[in-house]
């Protein structure tokens, strides 16, 4: 049933990438079988790919691209996209922005940005939401997430900050287990040349003044370096690109830096409270 229901929701990327994949095939005289054993997967699975009910992976496209492609490339730009259409429709626009950003700056209360999530961490989270997704769906969502980790390591390197509430670091998801390889993978993070963490302790409201009070928010410089702000509220979003606005937000964020922890000391208390026995 969840296969037939694939074909019927296939997005036209995944309905373009099975049309040119058995064009192509059929050009180069290959059955499923051949094909499949070319590329390290069964008949089945081909065909399933050809009918768009299961549409391609991401590495299934990287090795349709080695023995398709024949140096056009459909494949691999055809990886973006296929992407994209994993996300849930809301996220779509800023996770385009987001890949191809020059700056990225992340102010979140509530869980660990999804960009540096773990996959047991994001697994825990999803997993647990409500309308819960199935298994597949599940995955697919898990998948599409940790994705967005290449961000990391792209070149030319986009510079990524984060401040977390310190209240994230204490809020489990899963298991403290899960919760624990997720601060360990944080700070790890933090080590990154192009990366910055900080941590606004929870505390702050105490001290007179606490710019964060309002909420998440992602600053962005895009390529062609306008700035604007995502946010996100109940699996509702909202680009903001007006420039007063943008500025508002812009001046709001370097104050929630200013009030939290350095990079060091950030990234200090991360890692103790990685290492506390947890029950």
């Amino acid at each position: 049933m969840a296969r037939a229901a694939n074909k019927v929701a296939a997005s036209g990327t995944a309905r373009m990438v099975a049309a040119f994949a058995k064009a192509r095939r059929e050009q180069l005289g290959l059955t499923q079988e051949e094909l499949g054993a070319l590329i390290g997967y069964t008949a089945s699975a081909i065909s399933a790919m050809e009918t768009c009910a299961q549409p391609a992976s991401d590495k299934m496209l990287m090795e349709l691209e080695r023995v398709l492609g024949d140096g056009m490339g459909i494949f691999e730009m055809a990886r973006k996209f296929v992407l994209l259409d994993k996300y849930p429709p809301q996220f779509q626009d800023f996770a385009l922005m987001e890949a191809e950003a020059v700056t990225l700056s992340s102010y979140q209360t509530y869980v660990v940005d999804g960009l540096f999530q773990t996959a047991d961490y994001a697994r825990a989270l999803i997993g647990g939401n409500f309308p819960k997704p199935n298994d597949a769906k599940l995955e697919e969502l898990v998948e599409a997430r940790i994705a967005r980790r290449r961000l990391f390591d792209r070149e030319p390197a986009a510079m990524i900050e984060l401040i977390l509430d310190e209240t994230v670091l204490k809020r489990p998801f899963g298991s403290w287990e899960v919760q624990q390889v997720q601060l360990h993978s944080l700070a790890e993070d933090a080590e990154r040349d192009n990366v910055s963490v900080q941590v606004i302790t929870q505390d702050r409201g105490l001290k007179g003044s606490h710019a964060g009070a309002a909420g998440n928010m992602v600053l962005v410089e895009t390529m062609e370096h306008h700035h604007v702000v995502y946010l996100e509220n109940q699996e509702q979003s909202q680009l903001v690109s007006d420039p007063a606005t943008v500025a508002q937000l812009s001046h709001r964020y370097a104050k929630i830096r200013a009030q939290a922890l350095s990079p060091e000391d950030s990234v200090s208390l991360i890692q103790k409270l990685a290492g506390e026995e947890r029950t």
